[in-house]
């Protein structure tokens, strides 16, 4: 064994193991007083990276639920409104009904409802321009689709939502295609007369679509055709006095389109048809309609949907719908000319867009509607809405129905979207992403957070090590004095 004074193997031996064990002391405390295993780079190079990443889009994610819920809070502001505009709408309908009734009601009663309905029009136009959430507008347009006429001649009023062909719709051209034209029941009565001013010889009665009429014999076909007329409110059918050969014949008409209104013709007497039982179907418009649509990929292009239609008159158009509310009014000239793709419109779109994910294009748009009276009840009779409708007469009030109803029905679809956006996507969204960012923040904890029960066995552990390796620097470092006693004994 050697012996020596200026080099303590043993003691440096001992000093370099209780550095080491200070350090993982200091270590352990670190990690116990912070609760990460990762408290620099250097603790742990590749989990960092991978936490700092995880950590980065947990972030986004957090971001992206609070978008949503922001997002449910303006359509919660939307559709408040709307429910206000509905129930003005629904109020308006009662003053129309009452008003129709014109057996009672006197001018001053229908000038009083006029003047009522006025107001809740000015309501609906004061909703529509002051409903926002913060400083954006909700129901002015801006942030929604506009569609408007651009060839009166074919449509008299186009509505398109925020939702075509089951894409977003955008700023584009509205164009149509025919497939199918539409037709109303007809019927040609088989008698003739030498002109509209002859009697009808045979007396007894005839039934069109469950209203009974009847002659004495001494009738011309000209009264009959009137008094045929006069109930088309009840019946929905016309006759009209055509020319058949040398004399003339009478023919009924449906007022509506489409395989929903027929026409039935009953005459055991023979009175105005040889033929005893005629009837007849009309045929539904199809028609191909194209917009510009946004597909979920974000690239634009030319979406095509088919719209069919079986209501509608003569004076109010045929009216063609989509599974999605969409609606086009054609004209008589539209429906019996227009085969070929044809421009009828021009849609302008202010989309609503909102990010909803925690990385870059997870967006999506949705388009609030404009609820202004002019843009309401637009597809029940030619140039009407409710903005212009009038109860001081008959007709005003007859048509104010139609048109209220149809606006009812827009609303409620309007008010079906909003809230399908909300429930299906937004919610469902939020709670989609409250589990990726549980699962996400789980990960990231695995990675970065300590094992607080494994911490404190590995610091027991470093500082039983530190006590003894402080004795055995204490113990090395006296082994020098040995060599004193061989020092002595010379």
């Amino acid at each position: 064994m050697s012996l020596r004074i200026n080099t303590n193997i043993a003691a440096m031996t001992a000093l370099r193991n209780l550095n080491s064990t200070n350090e993982n002391v200091q270590g352990s405390i670190e990690r116990l007083s912070s609760g990460l295993r990762i408290n620099s780079a250097a603790d742990d190079p590749a989990g960092l990276i991978r936490s700092e990443g995880m950590r980065s889009q947990i972030s986004g994610l957090s971001q992206a639920m609070s978008n949503s819920q922001d997002a449910i809070n303006m359509a919660k502001t939307a559709e408040g409104a709307m429910d206000e505009v509905q129930r003005l709408l629904l109020d308006m309908r009662s003053l129309a009904v009452q008003s129709a009734n014109t057996a009672v009601v006197d001018a001053n009663t229908l000038q009083a409802n006029q003047t009522q309905v006025r107001s809740s029009i000015d309501s609906i136009n004061r909703i529509a321009q002051e409903t926002q959430f913060g400083t954006k507008k909700l129901l002015d347009g801006t942030a929604g689709v506009l569609a408007n006429v651009t060839n009166a001649a074919d449509a008299s009023s186009i509505y398109i939502g925020g939702s075509f062909s089951g894409e977003t719709v955008t700023t584009g051209p509205i164009t149509i295609a025919r497939v199918t034209q539409g037709t109303r029941a007809a019927v040609a009565l088989t008698n003739t007369f030498a002109s509209s001013n002859s009697i009808v010889p045979n007396a007894g009665s005839f039934v069109i679509n469950g209203y009974s009429f009847s002659t004495s014999g001494n009738d011309s076909v000209q009264t009959l055709v009137d008094r045929i007329n006069q109930a088309a409110s009840t019946t929905g059918v016309t006759a009209n006095v055509v020319p058949n050969g040398a004399n003339v014949s009478i023919s009924l008409t449906q007022n509506n389109y489409g395989s929903r209104y027929s026409l039935s013709y009953f005459d055991p007497s023979g009175v105005l048809s040889g033929v005893p039982a005629l009837q007849s179907t009309g045929l539904d418009a199809v028609y191909n309609v194209s917009a510009t649509t946004i597909a979920s990929n974000g690239t634009t292009h030319a979406s095509t949907a088919l719209f069919t239609g079986g209501r509608g008159s003569t004076d109010s158009g045929l009216k063609l719908t989509d599974t999605y509310g969409n609606a086009l009014l054609l004209t008589e000239n539209g429906n019996a000319n227009v085969a070929a793709a044809t421009q009828v419109g021009t849609v302008t779109a202010g989309n609503m867009r909102f990010q909803i994910g925690a990385f870059s294009d997870q967006n999506v748009s949705f388009a609030m509607p404009s609820v202004f009276a002019s843009r309401l009840g637009t597809g029940a009779v030619a140039g009407g809405s409710i903005a212009n409708i009038d109860l001081t007469t008959q007709q005003g009030s007859d048509d104010a129905i139609k048109i209220i109803d149809d606006a009812i029905t827009q609303l409620a679809q309007l008010r079906g979207q909003l809230g399908s956006f909300q429930k299906n996507f937004l919610e469902s969204n939020t709670r989609s992403l409250d589990v990726a960012k549980t699962n996400l923040t789980s990960s990231e904890s695995t990675i970065r957070d300590a094992d607080m029960a494994e911490e404190m066995t590995q610091y027991t552990k470093s500082q039983i090590l530190q006590q003894a390796g402080l004795s055995v620097l204490a113990q090395a470092n006296q082994q020098p004095q040995n060599i004193l006693q061989l020092l002595k004994g010379g």
